[in-house]
């Protein structure tokens, strides 16, 4: 009896694509959203906070693209985990990191829909039951979307790339011309975004980068697709540090031009979450604060069909290796050769919370499993690249060393909530390995005999 071959992943992504599809789940208007949050942390010291951070999530990103040469996996963070520290230990993380995977889609849906209900209020177009109709929009566009298949999201993410560059240079613009209309400066007026002597501490500063590390959450999707890229080995390093890098250095122009325009660093509560917006219309007036309310929708929805894309990606990872259900998390529609499951099970996820939690508690779950899958991969890469290799060498010992503590302290400086609703979350992953192996007497993951790729 003929059977055909199981259908795999298609490698048809370049390094372009890759770091264009990093840029917009990590989001080219990342610290706009979060601008009002970042100053009330660091009391006006975003544009440090932001380098400071860059530098910190540089050190991870370098551990995964590593990792990725030598595991090029669809599942990531938990492949890496589970082969070179114990099978249990990358099922946990798996486990921790599909919550933070799961939940990006779902707070994107959140955020869009209540950005779609304000844009439309009072207007011919709005619809009626807006808390139920757009809700179900966004979760399904996402979905939509992703199951059209891998070539057609890297075409998507161009589009969404430009139209998000086109406004934030129309900003960048609008700060210049403010600039130049002073014609005198107020003392330290191009220094103070970065060091102001009146509200400056280490300890302010420490807890606005603790919060400013939300910027770059996301960029570890990059090598949940390391089974559809060309040369991975080679794409994924430089396409993880680069969007590091890139959206990094962006998101600092574009707080330092914020400021420029503004020397408020507090904003009261019902004005954080729109504090950037406000910011400009006081030098481009409403257009500008329209048209970057608009972007900020386009860049969601950007962000939040890429994370569902690295959520199934990841569920395909570990379901193939049987720590879940293989026959449902490790299929492949055989045409276009995506997930299809996995995809549906986040989209139908997204849905659901989006009527049940608000923007502001998913958003505080995000950081639980990233940084225990940071903490994870950075320990991987240290036993693999020093612990165990005869060429060792300083980069090779210190950078995912530095790369995990600085992850464990931001953890350890989660909220209580994030660290409550994570543990019952860990423990509930924990259960269901117990369950599925009679009590741990079994194999929990079965990641198959490939071996290593040497590089």
């Amino acid at each position: 009896m003929n059977t055909a071959p199981d259908p795999t992943l298609r490698r048809s992504l370049t390094l372009r694509d890759l770091i264009l599809y990093g840029i917009i789940v990590i989001q080219p208007t990342a610290p706009m959203p979060a601008y009002g949050v970042f100053s009330n942390a660091g009391h006006g010291h975003v544009v440090t906070a932001i380098l400071i951070a860059m530098v910190a999530m540089g050190f991870t990103a370098t551990s995964y693209g590593r990792m990725a040469r030598i595991y090029p996996s669809a599942g990531s963070a938990y492949v890496y985990v589970g082969r070179e520290l114990h099978p249990a230990l990358g099922y946990l993380t798996g486990w921790c990191v599909t919550m933070d995977y799961i939940l990006n889609p779902l707070i994107c849906t959140i955020w869009s829909a209540g950005a779609m209900t304000d844009l439309l209020a009072g207007t011919p177009w709005e619809v009626p039951y807006p808390g139920l109709v757009w809700p179900a929009f966004f979760a399904g566009l996402f979905t939509l979307l992703n199951l059209r298949g891998i070539q057609s999201s890297a075409r998507i993410n161009q589009l969404l790339c430009a139209v998000m560059g086109a406004v934030i240079i129309a900003f960048f613009w609008v700060v210049l011309a403010r600039v130049l209309q002073l014609g005198s400066y107020p003392d330290h007026y191009f220094s103070r975004p970065f060091y102001d002597s009146q509200t400056f501490t280490v300890g302010r500063l420490l807890h606005g980068t603790s919060v400013a590390v939300l910027t770059y959450i996301g960029f570890d999707g990059i090598s949940t697709l390391s089974e559809e890229v060309e040369n991975p080995k080679r794409n994924i390093l430089l396409a993880t540090v680069l969007v590091c890098l890139l959206a990094g250095l962006l998101a600092a122009l574009e707080v330092y031009g914020a400021q420029l325009l503004s020397s408020q660093t507090e904003f009261p509560e019902g004005e954080v979450e729109n504090a950037f917006s406000h910011v400009a219309a006081g030098a481009g007036g409403p257009l500008l604060a329209k048209a970057i309310s608009l972007t900020l929708l386009v860049a969601t929805i950007g962000s939040g069909m890429a994370s569902q894309l690295g959520a199934a990606r990841l569920l395909y990872g570990m379901g193939r290796s049987g720590a879940i259900p293989r026959k449902f998390f490790g299929a492949v529609h055989p045409i276009s050769r995506v997930p299809a499951n996995n995809v549906l099970f986040v989209g139908a996820i997204a849905l659901a919370g989006s009527y049940i939690l608000n923007y502001d508690a998913g958003a505080e779950l995000l950081n639980f499993g990233a940084l225990i899958a940071f903490m994870g991969v950075n320990l991987a890469a240290f036993v693999r690249y020093y612990a165990r290799d005869r060429q060792r060498t300083l980069s090779t010992f210190l950078m995912p060393l530095l790369g995990f503590v600085i992850c464990l302290f931001l953890w350890l400086h989660l909220s209580t909530m994030a660290m409550v609703a994570g543990s019952i979350w860990m423990l509930t992953g924990i259960g269901y390995g117990a369950w599925k192996t009679r009590g741990f007497r079994s194999g929990l993951v079965d990641f198959g005999d490939r071996p290593p790729q040497a590089e």
